[in-house]
């Protein structure tokens, strides 16, 4: 499997899903998911999330997600680009791209991954306000 992380301070611009591995001929699903600071937390209006990271755990753990994911889904590979530092409402924080032979198991590799990233990787978000 095919695996790329990018944790950054820089705005997500999407890569172009051409440019996921299709080589093989066995890709049938490539499903995308951009997640976007919303301009509310916990109720309260916020200007945005200012995200940190503990980055060579953070790292580690996702090696670790992105094995268990291929190891229960037959994913040809995982892309995703993770923000850090603060980032205004509206923007993109987290960008994830999971290919593989059928659209099920790729739709669920990929939640799995966005719901055990949010569980065990260590990136916290505190919100901002103006």
């Amino acid at each position: 499997m095919i695996t790329e992380l990018v944790l950054t301070v820089d705005p997500i611009i999407a890569p172009s899903e051409a440019s996921a591995d299709h080589g093989s001929g066995g890709v049938g699903a490539i499903i995308t998911f951009q997640g976007i600071v919303r301009g509310l937390e916990a109720s309260e209006p916020i200007a945005g999330l200012d995200y940190s990271a503990f980055e060579a755990m953070a790292r580690h753990q996702f090696a670790l997600l992105f094995e268990t994911a291929s190891q229960r889904w037959p994913i040809t590979s995982v892309r995703l680009i993770h923000r850090l530092g603060p980032i205004a409402v509206g923007e993109v924080s987290l960008w994830i791209q999971v290919a593989g032979p059928h659209r099920g198991e790729a739709f669920a590799a990929c939640q799995w991954l966005i719901d055990q990233m949010k569980a065990v990787v260590p990136i916290w978000k505190k919100p901002y306000r103006e």
